[in-house]
């Protein structure tokens, strides 16, 4: 196999370019640092090009600045206010990524680091939050703040003990309830210390909430709940799902969209679930699909507004070979009728 797109440690280091034939030897490095796949140069999907929303670089200092700023708030000798301005600059780089960027491909194969978890997590919530934000029509002031207050939404997480945060099983009744707590922690601690806007307060109180009440510290419903505490929410649950957890594998991003969709109304608010999935393809440029026709093929483009209906190259019909050709689910009328039933191998 070749590599069709280059892999990037968790500090930004190159660990394999594209166009490197993959070793076996590299596959099982590969699995350990935690990748959950990587992209292969092939026949079928050679002009396929995959732009991440944002960059290697961007990502990996955007993950260096929130680990050093949970480290500061730990009192292991940051400054703290620093690492805040920082964030604020990261905030805005990733901004003009996304508003520049009029493709819909979030890098849902990136780097899930098990020790990183907490700060790649606050990350890729920040850029799903907002692309969320720009499908709700909101100006670049108020996005910087969605930004801001999506990378700090676990900020409150530094007061919980290691060992609950990566418990292998589940937790009892007490940790649990020392868990719930890092939402009021982190908003108590930002509140009395920092000069943050109410909606970014506000947010990270809420993001636990949901939207029939059920949810903490507060049980908050519907309008009760934050407009950021609303998008987060959705944000949050969609990269937990997706990223393996001590406790549970991930799951593709299909399954998460289905479970987040299930919980329309009830968990989560359908107007913010809705720019959600205008802006998140669950099925990424390069990603091997299997159809309800028994055709097989690779997602070459997604179409904004309709996630579940991209364009695929059709590789194979009933399990035999055909000669490649390119299906539109979404603007060929012939093919209304067929779906993606899930994710295959080649």
């Amino acid at each position: 196999m070749i590599c069709g797109k280059r892999i990037v440690g968790k500090n930004g280091q190159l660990l394999l370019n594209r166009g490197a034939i993959i070793q076996d030897s590299y596959i099982e490095k590969i699995k350990d640092l935690g990748y959950s796949g990587i992209y292969i140069d092939d026949q079928y999907s050679r002009d396929i090009l995959i732009d991440d929303i944002i960059s290697d670089t961007l990502r990996a200092n955007s993950v260096r600045a929130i680990k050093e700023l949970h480290n500061g708030i730990a009192g292991r000798k940051t400054n703290t206010v620093e690492k805040l301005d920082t964030i604020h600059v990261l905030v805005d780089e990733i901004l003009s990524a996304v508003l520049s960027n009029k493709g819909l491909n979030v890098n849902l194969l990136d780097l899930k680091i098990f020790d990183d978890y907490t700060y790649y997590h606050s990350v890729n919530v920040g850029v799903l939050s907002v692309l969320v934000g720009t499908a709700m029509n909101m100006n670049r002031q108020v996005l910087h703040t969605l930004g801001v207050s999506a990378m700090m939404h676990d900020i409150g997480k530094v007061f919980i003990p290691k060992e609950i945060l990566n418990k292998p099983g589940r937790l009892n009744d007490e940790e649990f309830d020392l868990m719930k707590s890092h939402s009021e922690r982190g908003f108590t601690y930002l509140r009395d210390r920092y000069a943050f806007p109410d909606t970014t307060l506000d947010a990270i109180l809420d993001h636990h909430e949901r939207h029939d009440g059920s949810g903490y510290p507060n049980g908050k419903a519907g309008s009760e709940i934050s407009r950021f505490g609303r998008i987060i929410a959705i944000a949050d649950v969609f990269d937990a799902l997706t990223s393996d957890r001590p406790y549970r594998p991930a799951m593709s991003p299909s399954e998460a969209i289905e479970f987040i969709m299930a919980g329309a109304d009830t968990a989560f608010d359908m107007h913010v679930l809705r720019a959600f999935l205008e802006r998140i393809s669950p099925y990424s440029p390069g990603t091997t699909v299997l159809l309800s026709n028994e055709s097989t093929g690779i997602v070459l483009k997604n179409h904004r507004g309709s996630s579940l209906r991209p364009v695929v190259r059709i590789i194979r019909e009933h399990g035999k070979e055909v000669i490649p050709y390119d299906l539109d689910l979404m603007n060929d009328r012939n093919s209304l009728g067929i779906t993606i039933i899930g994710t295959a191998e080649i």
